[in-house]
């Protein structure tokens, strides 16, 4: 990867709306650079999706969110793989991370209330052969998501002392 392709990446991080022009003129280089960076990006699956990040709570949004820590006993030949697969496979489940520590697993599972998400852990997550335990954790309320901040925070207005 080299480093317009890093520029770029960052870029499209903070905000994925910008178009490979104005890219072009924050880096100072040809518009036809930033376009072939995005396509290479792209075709090597780099970047996998645009996404918008919403804030569900300022639209009175019933979805739960919860994140269950999962211990599982790896599979022969294949480790953690297999098992990670079966999971991130259900509808439900929106992220599956490989953790070091107390757990394996972290999974991040959205449903439409508590009870929903409560019945995906017993009735799916739970009985997998290679599930030893699960700890679910409900989020109450977010504050900052992928470097966003979600509330409305007052400024500094504290006076500047100078010597």
């Amino acid at each position: 990867m080299n480093e317009l392709q890093l520029k770029v990446l960052e870029l499209l991080k903070e905000d994925a709306r910008r178009d490979a022009e104005l890219i072009a003129t924050m880096l100072a280089v040809p518009a036809v650079e930033v376009k072939q960076a995005i396509a290479e990006l792209e075709n090597e699956h780099i970047i996998v999706k645009y996404a918008t990040v919403v804030n569900w709570s300022k639209i009175d949004d019933q979805k739960v969110t919860a994140l269950i820590e999962v211990q599982i006993t790896p599979e022969r030949g294949r480790g953690f793989e297999g098992i990670a697969e079966r999971i991130y496979l259900y509808p439900e489940v929106k992220s599956v991370y490989l953790m070091s520590g107390a757990y394996d697993l972290l999974v991040e599972v959205e449903g439409k209330n508590l009870k929903e998400v409560a019945s995906f852990v017993s009735n799916k997550l739970s009985p997998i052969d290679a599930v030893l335990s699960t700890k679910t954790f409900f989020i109450l309320k977010k504050y900052k998501q992928d470097g966003i901040i979600f509330e409305e925070h007052e400024g500094d207005h504290r006076l500047m002392v100078s010597p």
